[in-house]
This record gives structure tokens, sequence and C-alpha cells, in this order.
């Protein structure tokens, strides 16, 4: 029986990580873990007896390159599973050298189109998305298409949220072009997580004690067994594919911005636009 190639983003620390380490003994799965921080990265991927993959998704030109090299790897085999888990939040505003704000560059543009220059290889009779959301999406998030890099009125809960509820309208979107072609998509919210990937704000550990920070900062393994129970899953019997989930829970309490299918094709095609693709 062939393994199933599984690749994690956002590998080197955090639930991507606890995930990894979780799922390394599982003689069933071939990992290939993504990380923008090599030592962190290569750390994790020994432990785990994993390949891995370095690049900063603060830069479109590396995704690209990423997605080039792991075809390369795979060569002719099937990608059976990914999951988009790289994410940040960061105190202040800044443009990417690509010229979107960062926060919704690293955790949904950056997504997007790894998730699309690999789809050629995706093995769509069984193939699943997986993607990190948040319910920050529901709380801090409305998306404006006319301003994504909410250079309008910058803040750092609102460009957050933002990022997550594009993901969640990707993870719709998805499902709806690409269900029938057998292709499972999933959303999640992992769970209150103590993880570093705050640690690009200047008062993160103020974050941490804030509101916000008690919604999107248990411990990494908790968010890595939420994370496990998604890989290890059976889409459309243990969760349905296009939906999103608060921990292990189908959750209805969602943004209503993410139901919105006329904004969820708007956004496809915006992206789309954004991205050359």
């Amino acid at each position: 029986m062939r393994k199933k190639n599984i690749i994690i983003t956002g590998a080197s620390d955090g639930i991507g990580a606890a995930a990894a380490r979780q799922l390394a003994n599982n003689e069933n799965y071939k990992l290939y873990l993504v990380g923008r921080n090599r030592a962190k990265t290569a750390a994790v991927a020994d432990e785990v007896h994993a390949p891995y993959f370095v690049a900063d998704f603060a830069d479109l030109e590396q995704v690209r390159h990423l997605a080039a090299v792991l075809k390369n790897t795979l060569g002719t085999a099937p990608i059976d599973m990914l999951v988009n888990n790289a994410g940040g939040l960061f105190d202040d505003f800044a443009l990417t050298t690509d010229g979107f704000e960062r926060t919704f560059q690293i955790n949904y543009l950056a997504q997007f189109l790894l998730t699309s220059l690999l789809l050629p290889q995706f093995n769509t009779d069984q193939t699943v998305v997986i993607n990190t959301s948040s319910v920050a999406h529901k709380l801090f998030g409305h998306l404006d298409l006319e301003d994504l890099n909410n250079q309008g009125n910058y803040n750092a809960s609102k460009a957050y949220g933002d990022s997550k509820l594009a993901d969640l309208l990707f993870t719709k979107e998805l499902h709806r072009r690409y269900h029938g072609q057998g292709l499972k998509t999933v959303a999640f919210h992992p769970g209150v997580i103590r993880t570093n990937f705050s640690s690009g704000q200047k008062n993160w550990r103020q974050v941490y004690q804030s509101a916000l920070g008690k919604l999107v900062l248990p411990s990494a393994d908790a968010g890595g067994k939420t994370l496990r129970y998604f890989i290890e899953g059976m889409p459309d019997i243990t969760w349905q594919s296009g939906q999103y989930y608060s921990k292990r829970r189908l959750s209805k309490k969602v943004n209503p911005q993410a139901n919105d299918v006329v904004l969820q094709r708007q956004l496809w095609d915006k992206t789309m636009t954004l991205l050359d693709l």
C-alpha cells in the first residue's frame, strides 16, 4: 500500500510541528515539512525523519520556488494532503516586497498561491486540503475587496481576522469548484493555543494577555492533536468538506460574510488576478 504524501506548512513550530511529531510513527504517511526558519524546520524534520523545505511566505517568489521544488521532489507521486498552516500576527502595518499587507499575504495569499500551483499534482479523487483558520474571522474580520491591504485604518486584530476570513472563503470556494472531482477541504480553529506565531509583534506578551491573544494564543500539543484529527479523519464521515470547525466541532457560528457565495467567488477571482494566475 502506497504511503500518503502529506505537506505541512508552518511546521517549524507550534501546532504544525506538534502534529508532525504526533504523526511521525504512522507508517501510512510520508511527511514533507515546510517552515520559514531553516534551523527550526530542520530540527523538527530530523526528529520525525522527514524531508524539509524552507520558504518565507512574505515573499511570493519563494512560494513559487517552493511549489516547483516540491513537485520536483515528488516526481510523479501525487499529493494526497496539503495542510496550509503557516501564519503570523503583526503589530504594525507593513507591505511585503510583493506590495501586499504582510498578514494578509502570509496567512492567505501565499496559501492560495501554493495550493493553486500544486493543484495539478493533487490526487484529486481523494486529496484533502486543510486550512488553519481562527474564530478571529468572526470576531474581527470584515473584508473589503477594495481595501484588502487594510491601508485605510490598519488594526492588527482586524488584519488577522480578515486573513482568516479569507481562508474560510477560500475553503468554501475550493470545495465548490473541486468537490465534484473528489477534492475535500476543511477549515478549522485549533483552539486557544500558546505558540510563537505572534512573535512578530513588538508587544506580543501583551497580546498574549489580551482578548485576541486568548483566542489565538492549552499548548501547541493540544492544537496539534486537533490538526491530527483532521489529517487522520475520513472526509464526509469524520468531518464534512467545505465546512468550518471550532476544534473538532462543526460550527455554524461564522462571520456572515463567510457564507456569501458571491463574495466567495469574487475573492477567488480577485486573488487569481492579484497573483497573476
